[in-house]
């Protein structure tokens, strides 16, 4: 059966070289501006507030020991303490936040710790990244599950050691954290997405059917059919849990797709249309540059590599 969500992450090529431990002292907040570069946290001790500010609205988690929360195209957001509410766009915020071997002190040096975190960016190594991250939601939080509870652990136990390779077994450990994340679909909380798309049992057939077949001529009215609904209650379930119109979604994947065949040289433009569902080179053309910038022409012969960072770290 097709994985939708595993082709996503594959294509991403996700990483998370880059980490720190955070040891907080209660009362603390802290605010973040990203450059849209995805962030992680991994609470190994204790529990704080997260709130991740979106175009429309923020939204207010609570994470405890052993859970994992990701943003993957973090903007703005901001962590607590559990006795007070994360910090507003426009509040001042003055704890302090002192440097420490491998990480982060923040609030009273002297006072009880009270969170301990692992933070840091994560790398998408795809040139495909822009494109595919809106797929994924704006925000994932996994709790309670067994595997990840494992790798907390272990990723624990590293922060606290000083064993040969560790930055290496941490880097290692967090690569496979995040690829378990996103594939904890079904009992993973999160915004509008993929991750919530496919926990959806009518909307995961769609969603599997395009993957399984991206060249097929689908309509809204034979989407509909696959995940067995009206095509308007269809399409507004699944612009609401998805956050994209069904169409615009087979769109993107189609055009991940066609970038990953481009960059492979091993098949003929007309060939690549058709397989990503194409009837004629100009009108795969005419959509590719449209979404990618560039003709397909131009994209295969490697112009785009000098508009392109090696990782996912968009302006």
């Amino acid at each position: 059966m097709v994985d939708p969500l595993a082709e996503v992450v594959s294509l991403l090529q996700p990483g998370a070289p880059f980490s720190k431990v955070v040891a907080a002292s209660a009362p603390w907040a802290v605010r973040r501006t990203e450059m849209g570069r995805p962030f992680y946290f991994v609470v190994l001790e204790g529990s704080c507030h997260l709130t991740v500010d979106g175009p429309k609205h923020s939204d207010t988690i609570t994470l405890n020991a052993g859970d994992f929360a990701l943003i993957p195209a973090a903007r703005s957001f901001a962590t607590s303490s559990v006795d007070r509410l994360p910090p507003r766009a426009d509040e001042a915020v003055d704890t302090p936040i002192a440097a420490m071997p491998g990480g982060a002190r923040v609030g009273d040096p002297e006072g009880a710790v009270d969170v301990r975190m692992l933070v840091g960016n994560c790398v998408l190594g795809s040139p495909d990244a822009a494109l595919l991250v809106p797929l994924l939601p704006q925000w994932v939080h996994v709790r309670s599950e067994p595997r990840l509870s494992t790798l907390v652990q272990l990723l624990g136990d590293e922060t606290r050691t000083d064993r040969p390779a560790r930055d290496i077994v941490m880097a290692r450990l967090l690569e496979v954290l995040l690829i378990e994340a996103f594939r904890s679909s079904a009992s993973t909380a999160a915004s509008p997405g993929l991750v919530r798309g496919l926990s959806d049992p009518k909307l995961a057939l769609a969603l599997r059917s395009m993957h399984a077949q991206p060249a097929a001529p689908w309509n809204m009215a034979q989407l509909a059919r696959e995940a067995a609904m009206s095509r308007s209650a269809f399409f507004d379930r699944f612009s609401r849990t998805v956050g994209v119109t069904p169409m615009d979604y087979l769109q993107t994947w189609r055009m991940a797709l066609a970038q990953q065949l481009l960059r492979q040289r091993e098949l003929a433009i007309a060939e690549i249309a058709e397989r990503v569902g194409y009837s004629s080179v100009s009108a795969f053309g005419v959509a590719f540059t449209r979404h990618v910038g560039v003709p397909p022409g131009r994209y295969a012969k490697g112009e785009m590599d000098e508009r392109r960072a090696e990782v996912y770290e968009p302006n």
